[in-house]
């Protein structure tokens, strides 16, 4: 296996750990709406899908969340995040490895930009992601289709095959794997979907302790 020129990662259960408050936070605006759901049927159904996919998803499903969800859960950013969020423990060990061999990193998430800002910020991983944040928002297609990941290659000047994605979602997995790159998929996370993760085509792992071991970075 040879060494990647780009390493892609995910944000949102990658690099921070929001996926509980942020899922928590769906499940109640999910259930204001009319569809009763719980937490872990949101981190289940909706885990590493950009907000507008779900909205339109509900919406042809019978349940509609209003026009203006996406714009209200953005507003309520500093409430659903306000206590802060924690760093996946031990990531930036294997950030630093990334950057010690010369390996050109970004982010690619489907989330938008100033979520990211906010919630790498937090946890002091801004720094290594500063300018090379890359959001679902900039393309057609969110995850499962591979268009966020060939478009942050693409802008970071790379071929897919020279690329490998640090995902923990299934949908993020399969965009990926779609896209032609390597996918390396965290399930670390007692509700990560592992099965499934396997199923899309990741290669998996469960500490990020362990990763620079399955990544060749020289």
């Amino acid at each position: 296996m040879a060494p990647p020129k780009l390493v892609i990662f995910d944000c949102d259960g990658v690099l921070v750990d929001t996926e509980t408050l942020a899922n928590r936070r769906l499940a109640r605006l999910i259930c204001e709406a009319g569809l009763p759901i719980t937490y872990e049927e949101c981190r289940l159904r909706f885990c590493g899908r950009s907000l507008a996919s779900v909205r339109d998803e509900l919406k042809a499903a019978g349940t509609d969340v209003g026009d203006d969800f996406v714009g209200r859960w953005y507003r309520e950013l500093p409430q659903t995040f306000g206590s802060g969020v924690e760093m996946i423990p031990h990531v930036e060990i294997f950030i630093e490895a990334v950057k010690a061999a010369g390996i050109a990193h970004c982010v690619a998430s489907s989330a938008r930009t100033e979520k990211m800002l906010m919630t790498l910020g937090q946890t002091g991983l801004l720094a290594h992601f500063r300018d090379v944040l890359f959001s679902a928002s900039m393309v057609e297609r969110g995850k499962p289709a591979p268009d966020l990941f060939l478009h942050a290659a693409g802008r970071m000047g790379f071929e897919p095959a020279d690329c490998i994605v640090i995902e923990d979602s299934v949908p993020g997995t399969q965009a990926g794997i779609a896209a032609g790159m390597r996918v390396f998929s965290y399930h670390g996370d007692p509700h990560s979907d592992r099965e499934g993760l396997a199923r899309a085509g990741g290669i998996l792992f469960d500490d990020m302790r362990n990763l620079a071991a399955l990544v060749p970075l020289a």
